[in-house]
């Protein structure tokens, strides 16, 4: 429940509107959904076309960069027309023990010119949790989340 509140909240920070009184919060076995946000239910995670994959590593060094990917339709291909396309891709990370999401990358995306993929490198001082969003023209935003921990 952690993570569907965090990412509730990173939502937030993407630009999603507020929600009116009638589109509350609702919940089911198999996703959440919150205005525009789709959060997966665990068991779905990659296997969808539109979950943003992060792959980064396990461990790191504290304040030494490290390469994180993040792939949209690396198990099964996402569309790429004008008609269905992924528009953006965030990377943020939150650090164990503190309350505030910091965005590390935001990427644009332009339907048949550019795949919805993108590494870059991160830095982290403390164990973290990255979180991807990504956003389809049709079907919303989608996440995923990854901790890394620091030695």
């Amino acid at each position: 429940m952690k993570r569907r509140k965090a990412l509730i909240n990173t939502a937030g920070l993407a630009g999603i509107s507020a929600l009116t009184a009638k589109n509350a919060f609702t919940a089911d076995i198999e996703t959440a959904r919150f205005g525009n946000v789709i959060i997966p239910h665990e068991k779905e995670m990659g296997k969808e076309k539109h979950v943003p994959i992060i792959d980064a590593p396990s461990r790191v060094k504290a304040g030494e960069p490290f390469m994180v990917t993040v792939e949209v339709g690396k198990t099964v291909p996402h569309p790429n027309t004008v008609e269905h396309h992924i528009k953006w891709i965030q990377l943020y990370a939150l650090e164990e023990g503190s309350q505030y999401v910091v965005n590390v990358g935001t990427f644009e995306f332009f339907p048949t010119f550019s795949a919805p993929k993108v590494t870059l490198p991160v830095m982290i001082q403390k164990n973290s949790t990255l979180y991807a969003l990504e956003h389809c023209n049709l079907h919303g935003v989608w996440d995923y989340s990854v901790k890394v921990e620091v030695e």
